[in-house]
């Protein structure tokens, strides 16, 4: 596909649901809108059923975003929508379809707007994978994502990790690896003990941040281990952890096992969701960003720290060390407790001005405008 002025359709959440997907998704909207391209988003009326849905709620209360055209049509659970919102986007015409894939409970709805959509036999159609294989798996999975993966003409995926998944559906289509474009949309660096007085945070002490929902996968529990690990060692209690997300499954074992170490003392716990005028704050606030994943493609996170020159400590899972150059801007652990606590001590030790000027340099790499160009050149 060369690089004249497109009609381009996204389709993926989007305001009034929140979200890192609906904020990726806004942002590559204005990235191409910026090259001079007609975008629209089609986002869903109902995205996820209640009971599916492990979080308060799925609707933002920040104002939508400016000047980027957003429809929201779209019924993950009903086949008879699905067929009007493909009639409706085949009449578009569009020259391309730019269609996210981040769970198989999507796989039937979306693979049956796209087959509709196509059928005017113009359209080309682009999936930004965020994962093939889901985190925590379930009955249908497999079948749900060949199912997708059928009608699409290429794919853009955010790790090496989901690259090399998509072999395990025999797909051979275009398919390209490019690094998260940085998170810019949250606003602009701000001052540590300015953001520090607005979470009313203590300005002396040293804040490390888990950022994001909590899920199992994300390890939580790994890095309460550690926290106990060096709460043992005197020296260390200056460290304050700073758990900033949502739960999005039972909170219970997270606060037993709290009580159990007995590190109640070392935790700022702002487990509400973070709305996106606030999350500026909670990145401007720390010292580092910790990503303890006992699993992972990539992160949105990742991005958000680079956005924020804030060093990242990581574990050694999926996309997250090719993001994060061990000793450059942050530290690689080992998914375990006795590392990550190790890999914490260390930072403390070289400190965040270690990092500071090689974040500055590799955050370059990480534009919308390489995103919105390999997506250009992946089909014909």
């Amino acid at each position: 596909m060369d690089q004249a002025k497109k009609n381009i359709i996204i389709i993926g959440p989007a305001h009034p649901l929140r979200g890192g997907l609906a904020s990726y998704n806004e942002r590559l909207a204005k990235a191409f809108q910026d090259q001079g391209h007609q975008v629209t988003i089609f986002s869903f009326s109902l995205q996820y059923p209640n009971f599916l849905f492990p979080g308060t709620t799925q609707f933002s209360s920040e104002p939508a975003p400016l000047n980027i055209k957003i429809k929201v049509v779209i019924n993950s659970i009903n086949p008879f929508n699905w067929w009007k919102v493909g009639r409706q986007i085949k009449n578009l015409h569009a020259d391309l379809i730019i269609v996210r894939y981040w769970l198989p409970f999507m796989g039937p709805c979306l693979g049956s707007i796209i087959r509709i959509a196509k059928k005017n036999t113009h359209t080309k159609v682009v999936c930004i994978a965020d994962n093939i294989i889901p985190h925590e798996k379930r009955i249908g999975d497999n079948l749900f994502t060949k199912y997708f993966v059928k009608p699409i003409d290429g794919f853009i995926t955010m790790s090496e990790k989901v690259l090399s998944d998509l072999k395990i559906f025999n797909i051979h289509k275009p398919s390209k690896y490019v690094s998260h474009p940085l998170y810019d949309n949250f606003g602009e660096k701000i001052g540590k003990v300015s953001a520090r007085e607005k979470l009313q945070i203590n300005k002396d002490d040293s804040i490390v941040l888990f950022f994001g929902f909590i899920r199992k996968y994300k390890g939580l529990d790994l890095l309460f281990e550690a926290i106990k690990i060096l709460k043992d060692k005197v020296t260390h209690n200056h460290i304050k952890y700073l758990i900033a997300g949502e739960f999005y499954e039972d909170r219970k074992p997270y606060d037993e096992l709290i009580q159990k170490l007995g590190i109640s003392s070392n935790l700022i716990l702002k487990t509400d969701f973070i709305p996106d005028s606030e999350v500026k704050y909670f990145l401007c606030a720390s010292d580092v960003v910790i990503q303890p994943y006992k699993n992972a493609t990539q992160s949105g996170v990742t991005p958000l720290a680079y956005h924020f020159e804030k060093p990242m400590i990581v574990t050694n899972v999926g996309g997250l060390p090719a993001l994060v150059p061990d000793y450059k801007v942050g530290l690689i652990a080992e998914p375990t407790a006795l590392s990550i606590a190790s890999k914490i001590e260390e930072y403390f030790s070289l400190g965040e001005s270690y990092f500071t000027q090689n974040l500055i340099e590799e955050k370059k790499k990480y534009s919308w405008e390489e995103m919105t160009n390999e997506i250009l050149k992946l089909v014909p």
